[in-house]
């Protein structure tokens, strides 16, 4: 059995005291450092504590739970996350999660009572923590030139935050190198191909193989083992496969497991360990007893469809540089070995770092934490990376439909020299605070207290085994005693009191600021934009009082309202087969879904797999159709366009007053006496519908041919319906549906494009006399003219002929009709070709003349009359 020892005093002497004369030196100096260290350094917990000791008040934001719980009770300090605070007895330093940060900076941009700021871990790039370290340097150079902010990271890439952070210049990088422990590499791939993630899914015989692997491991080395693996229900598979279970502690941990499961996984052990993890475990603090990692090589990644509202996880391979975090776990304390489920062929090919968040992620929030901070262009704050434009572009207007931004003012997706942000209102100064999705804090203005339940089941991953109907998962969370029902419990309460409290954010000097250097380029902005039925509504919405349609509604029908409201573009009606969302995009239920009878739907969660032509409804609420048309504009208004009914592949006219929700079509009637010229023009564009007789094609093609051999004044062939006014008329002025078109003579309509139409025949004869007196027709559908006849009808033929100065060629044809020859240079033909064409074909037709000398000959259509 392996030995375990105590996680070390946080007195202890550890890798980072030897660095920490020169980081608070760098600190005094320029007021900001990157700090550089291993993992297992003590950079998360004697930093805090130093700068403390140092007499100031300091505040360390890590990017998950997990971590500031363990970081802020292995210090004996104070911790805040969502929901929970603790007291320690350090009062000069606290942790919070990077989210908690942003909504105090929101609340007290000055940070009062704050000397310096910590962000760790920073290498991780999630969007909060980037958001948050722009904010801290936007305060740093208008409000608080004292604040000091440390960057601190596990890897060694510290120029880019050096030159993001420093005031004057890049900030110091103070490296502290601990002690690195060998960790061996073992490749174990699975003894079979594997299939690759897709979304969600994982292939079963890999989860198996990882079980396998964790049991040789355990069986080939001492010491606990860390596995890492993409998701809750991989965990909990992998969990259920492990061999010899009785003699081992099996842990499961990941950003939902209790705070009992996490502060297990943090002390140190009474017997042998199994810890399975998601990537929470990748840098948070050391795990004691751990000598051997488990690695599946896989990680769950957020992707937004911008164009359809859908947002996901999906399953990807780790970079390298996550799989030497994982790796690093098994050697903080001691050597140790990690197991690759993949191989070394296959390790050379993975990215070197993973993207960061703020190129993946809906980016809804960040952008009305950027409006509430009062930034006008998003090129202003500090990032790394800037937010990509059709991204943020989709969170302005998702913004725009809350009421969070004003309808009125500029803004949208920033171009090469940047972008503007529309004003936030008061409505959205409002969601801000809740801690939740814009989306989910818009139900909460105006649903109340009561829609907490409804949206704390929104605001968490809900669990694997959860149904698809929305308000079964409600009532099963109300009668739950499981870790989730808990956490669900916990998290509608903060809400119903964030819902109780809401109102409006305070103005501080930082965002009057802001707000005066924005006013000294007003006069750069763009030009109100014209309201539309989405901002009208958008309006309407935020003049609604707060908590009045939550009262007193049943269950299933605040649900409804709750999921319409905050996904109005995903309100959904049947439609033979499927449901189509407002959105405009297909969405189908999983088969023996109980929602399957119902009309409307309230879609909470969908994806789109790759691939896929509809999205996969996950969780929704049955709704009618009062409550989808409370949640999403309704628009009446005149069509007229070439429509291509569902189902059909021919288009006609469609001339209709239509009532639409989003693309839902509620409701049509015929519109008389519409002006349909513009739909019959994008029907001519789009299908073929006119009749194309063989006389009008070949007239097109020697028109054409006009066209490229003399050029102007013969018309152009390649874009007739640009011409309609010039030989469509008047047919077109008649027209009113497809029928119409399909019964124009269109060979005499082209004929108006050409009223010189007498010298077509000079130009480009329609027919061709050859020796034998036969007028045989001209092709000129290819680049050049083709003149298709009998070889003996050409005897004594020896200059080709020209057509606008263009050689015919000439495809020489057998007595059958079939092609012996092709030539543009009838002479070198008889001279070199003919021969062997006579000797080939002479025997198979006697009856047909073979003369020696075809230029003397007599050409002929006929067969021979005497057989010589």
């Amino acid at each position: 059995m392996p030995q375990h020892r105590a996680t070390p005093p946080i007195h202890d002497v550890l890798p980072i005291h030897d660095v920490l004369p020169e980081l608070l030196g760098a600190l005094d100096r320029h007021g900001t450092a990157v700090l550089t260290a291993p993992p297992g350094t003590g950079k998360t917990t004697v930093v805090p504590l130093a700068l403390a000791e140092a007499g100031l008040r300091v505040l360390v934001a890590e990017p998950r739970r997990l971590a500031v719980r363990a970081a802020a009770r292995r210090m004996g300090v104070s911790y805040t996350i969502r929901g929970e605070r603790h007291v320690g007895a350090n009062p000069r330093v606290e942790v919070v999660t990077t989210g908690v940060l942003l909504q105090r900076l929101q609340r007290d941009q000055e940070l009062a009572g704050v000397d310096a700021v910590m962000l760790d871990e920073c290498h991780e790039r999630h969007l909060d923590a980037d958001t948050a370290l722009a904010f801290l340097l936007d305060v740093r150079d208008t409000l608080r030139p004292d604040l000091r902010i440390i960057a601190t990271s596990a890897t060694a890439d510290a120029v880019p935050w050096a030159r993001l952070i420093g005031a004057d210049g890049p900030a110091p990088i103070v490296a502290a190198s601990g002690v690195t422990h060998p960790v061996e590499t073992v490749w174990a791939p699975p003894p079979r191909p594997v299939a690759p993630p897709h979304g969600l899914r994982v292939d079963p015989a890999l989860l198996s193989h990882v079980a396998s692997v964790v049991g040789r491991a355990l069986a080939e080395h001492d010491g606990d083992v860390l596995c890492f693996l993409p998701g809750v229900a991989e965990i909990a598979r992998v969990a259920g496969m492990l061999p010899d279970r009785d003699r081992v502690e099996v842990l499961q941990v990941h950003g939902q497991a209790p705070a009992h499961v996490q502060d297990a996984v943090l002390a140190p052990g009474t017997s042998r360990r199994v810890v399975l993890a998601t990537s929470v475990a990748e840098s948070s603090l050391t795990v004691p007893g751990v000598r051997v990692v488990v690695d599946s090589g896989l990680a769950r990644e957020p992707r937004t469809d911008h164009a359809r509202g859908l947002g996901s996880l999906t399953t990807v391979r780790v970079s390298k540089a996550a799989a030497d975090q994982r790796a690093g776990r098994a050697g903080r304390e001691a050597p140790g070995v990690v197991y690759r489920c993949w191989t070394a062929a296959e390790h050379e090919r993975l990215a070197d770092h993973a993207r960061p968040e703020i190129a993946l992620a809906d980016l809804t929030g960040f952008a009305l934490q950027a409006a509430c901070w009062g930034v006008a262009d998003p090129a202003e704050l500090a990032l790394l990376d800037p937010p990509p434009p059709a991204a943020l572009a989709a969170a302005v207007r998702t913004l725009r439909t809350l009421g969070a931004l004003d309808p009125a003012s500029s803004g949208g997706a920033p171009g090469p020299d940047g972008g503007r942000l529309p004003r936030v209102t008061e409505r959205g100064k409002r969601m801000a605070p809740a801690g939740v999705h814009p989306r989910l804090a818009r139900v909460l203005l105006d649903l109340g207290p009561r829609a907490a339940e409804v949206v704390a089941l929104l605001s968490e991953q809900l669990p694997r085994e959860s149904g698809d109907d929305l308000v079964e998962v409600w009532r099963a969370a109300r009668r739950g005693g499981d870790a989730f029902s808990a956490r669900w419990r916990r998290e509608s309460k903060r809400l119903s009191r964030t819902t109780t409290d809401a109102g409006p954010t305070r103005a501080t000097d930082a965002a009057d600021t802001r707000a005066a250097r924005a006013a000294d380029t007003a006069d750069t902005r763009a030009p109100s934009a014209p309201e539309t039925a989405d901002t009208r509504a958008a309006r309407a919405v935020g003049s609604r009082g707060s908590g009045v349609a939550g009262a007193g509604v049943p269950d299933d029908l605040l649900a409804g309202m709750a999921v319409a409201l905050a996904f109005p573009e995903r309100v959904a009606r049947w439609r033979g087969g499927g449901y189509l969302m407002a959105s405009g995009t297909e969405a189908q239920l999983a088969e023996g879904s109980k929602l399957a009878t119902a009309q409307w739907l309230a879609v909470a969660v969908a994806d789109r797999p790759t691939g896929a032509a509809s999205a996969r409804v996950r969780q929704a609420v049955a709704i009618d159709e009062a409550t989808a048309r409370q949640a999403h504009p309704v628009t009446t208004q005149d069509e007229v366009l070439w429509r291509v009914p569902p189902g059909e592949r021919r288009g006609d006219v469609s001339a209709r007053t239509v009532t639409r929700l989003g693309a839902i079509e509620l409701a049509a009637s015929p519109l008389k006496d519409a002006d349909v010229r513009q739909a019959i023009l994008h029907g001519l564009r789009t299908e073929d519908v006119l009749t194309w007789t063989r006389a009008a094609q070949e007239l097109r093609d020697r028109l054409a041919f006009c066209h490229r051999a003399i050029g102007d004044p013969w018309p152009s062939m390649d874009d007739l319906v640009a011409l309609a006014d010039r030989w469509l008329e008047p047919e077109l002025s008649r027209a009113r549906r497809r029928a119409d078109l399909e019964r124009i003579d269109v060979a005499a309509a082209l004929r108006r494009l050409i009223p010189w139409s007498e010298r077509l025949e000079l130009v480009a004869p329609e027919r061709v006399e050859v020796p034998s007196g036969s007028n045989v027709r001209v092709d000129y559908s290819g680049e050049q003219p083709v003149l298709a006849v009998k070889l003996q009808e050409l005897f004594g033929w020896v200059e080709t002929p020209r057509i606008a100065g263009v050689p015919l060629l000439v495809h020489l044809l057998s007595p059958a009709g079939r092609p012996v020859a092709v030539t543009a240079d009838l002479a070198s033909f008889w001279r070199d070709g003919y021969r062997s064409v006579r000797a080939e074909l002479r025997g198979r037709y006697p009856k047909h003349p073979w003369p020696e000398d075809p230029l003397t000959a007599a050409p002929t259509r006929h067969v021979k009359r005497n057989r010589t």
